[in-house]
């Protein structure tokens, strides 16, 4: 027991700690695409100055050729487009001071070369053609703009560069994220498949001692009583261990399944990323297949176990709750609850032109709980297991004994079960037949262990291929010896 809880504590710090660290990376790599799109953002607003700035030059230049005030309106919307794209470079190089220089450079050759356009304009609308065009044959405007081209060439340079920098820093760290996420995954299914090891054999173990009680003679009554009180024992650690393993499980799968949402939304963010780097140079191919196809592929794998694991843990913690509940007995009108029961399945009947028949049964003293769960499992299992090939009939019949038992039986024509299945069927997370039915394994083992539990036993005659008859004993009267336990 004691290796058993050391493993289950390493790897539950194991998936701590991979869990931490895929947060850390998502948000490293949340940082990093921020500063990938303001560097582009910048790139973009120096381009719009040096645009703006030839469209003015073009509109200067065509009013002092012909004159016409209509060439105006663009070298004023021009104007009007390099204000905000100056603020923009201001603010990043207010949080970069590296930039600076460039941006400091950029303005002055902008105010420079606007000054010496307006002063061109202010020339010709006085009448001063001659001066304005003497000016402009100067060539200092010429200087300005090929300072600021070359400039913002170079600026536009120092963010590509940069650029490609956090790209690949990105994406070492999508694919970082990506392996320590199925890390995770794995580590939720080892958990899993330790804990439903750990639960099938301590229940195995249950099962064999109370076969070995059943066998014991009637007249050693103190053995019996001390056979019972270990077993009793034994189910409460077996129910509280399963609920705290199962309980446990779902903090670290809730973790798992929250932070495969995040990664799928950081893979969108580096694609985007990769798709805008594609336009300015070729992105490694193993980094593209990376992203867009190992990434989805396992998230998809985790995304799948993850859910088959919530199932497992649902079931287990379902188990468990039935097992610390105590039995309650009543009386019980077993004909309304059985037909109350087939009313409630009746559309999936209809649907497949199956029918329920449900005889009159005897009443008995008993669980109300644990009597409509073994009947509603065992009916729902019937109507999943019809054969498709003729129509489906279920029969629920029943009568009293000699003794004071009680027998019920749930006869169908469905499918069957090949004998060696017999007893398997009722064990943990196992099945018999075709796989084509949604199901953990759990429904039968839950049947076992509810009827075993209000003192009755459970047995199955069946025939492949021509149905199967589940034959349920009681007592007629439930009788408690202590809370939880059963007389």
């Amino acid at each position: 027991m004691r290796s058993i809880t050391a493993l289950l504590t390493l790897a539950f710090f194991l998936l701590l700690t991979v869990n931490v660290a895929s947060f850390v990376m998502i948000q490293r790599t949340a940082t990093i695409n921020d500063s990938i799109e303001n560097a582009q953002r910048m790139r973009r607003a120096s381009r719009t100055v040096l645009i703006a700035m030839l469209d003015a030059e073009t509109a200067q230049r065509g009013f002092l050729l012909t004159g016409r005030t209509d060439f105006l309106q663009p070298f004023e919307e021009a104007r009007g487009e390099i204000a905000p794209a100056l603020r923009l470079l201001d603010a990043g190089a207010a949080a970069d001071p590296s930039l600076r220089p460039y941006v400091t450079r950029i303005h002055a050759l902008a105010d420079a070369k606007f000054g010496e356009m307006d002063k061109t304009l202010n020339l010709t609308r006085a009448g001063r053609i001659g001066q304005s065009i003497q000016l402009v044959r100067s060539g200092q405007g010429k200087r300005y703009m090929d300072e600021l081209r070359g400039t913002i060439t170079a600026f536009d340079t120092l963010k590509s560069t940069r650029i490609a920098e956090r790209t690949r820093t990105s994406e070492r760290l999508g694919v970082l994220t990506v392996a320590m996420n199925a890390i995770a995954g794995l580590l939720v299914l080892v958990l899993a498949i330790l804990s439903a090891w750990v639960v099938r054999r301590y229940v195995a173990e249950i099962q064999r001692a109370r076969e070995e009680l059943d066998a014991l003679n009637a007249g050693l009554e103190d053995t019996v009583r001390d056979r019972t009180a270990a077993l009793t024992r034994a189910n409460d650690e077996i129910q509280r261990f399963a609920y705290i393993v199962s309980h446990d499980l779902r903090a670290p799968l809730v973790n798992v399944m929250g932070y495969t949402s995040e990664l799928e939304q950081a893979g969108k963010v580096i694609d985007k990323a990769i798709a805008e780097a594609e336009t300015h140079r070729p992105v490694a191919p193993d980094v593209v297949m990376a992203v867009r196809e190992d990434m989805p592929e396992a998230i998809g794998f985790i995304r799948a176990s993850t859910e088959k694991m919530d199932r497992l843990i649902n079931a287990i913690l379902k188990l468990s709750r039935e097992g610390r509940r105590n039995p309650l007995p009543e009386t019980l009108d077993m004909t309304a609850m059985a037909q109350n029961i087939a009313d409630s399945v009746h559309h999936q009947t209809e649907a497949s032109g199956a029918r329920i028949l449900v005889e009159d049964l005897p009443p008995i003293e008993s669980d109300r709980i644990s009597m409509e769960q073994i009947l509603g499992n065992l009916i729902d299992n019937a109507v999943k297991y019809l054969d498709a090939g003729r129509p489906g009939e279920i029969i629920v019949s029943g009568e009293e004994v000699a003794g004071g038992w009680v027998v019920y039986r749930v006869a169908d024509n469905g499918r069957g079960i090949a004998p060696r299945d017999h007893e398997r069927i009722f064990e943990l997370f196992r099945r018999s037949g075709k796989q084509d039915r949604a199901g953990e394994g759990l429904g039968l083992a839950f049947v076992r262990n509810s009827v075993r539990r209000i003192g009755g036993t459970i047995d199955v005659e069946s025939e492949l291929g021509k149905g199967s008859t589940f034959l349920l004993k009681f007592p007629k009267r439930l009788i408690l010896s202590e809370p939880g336990g059963v007389l």
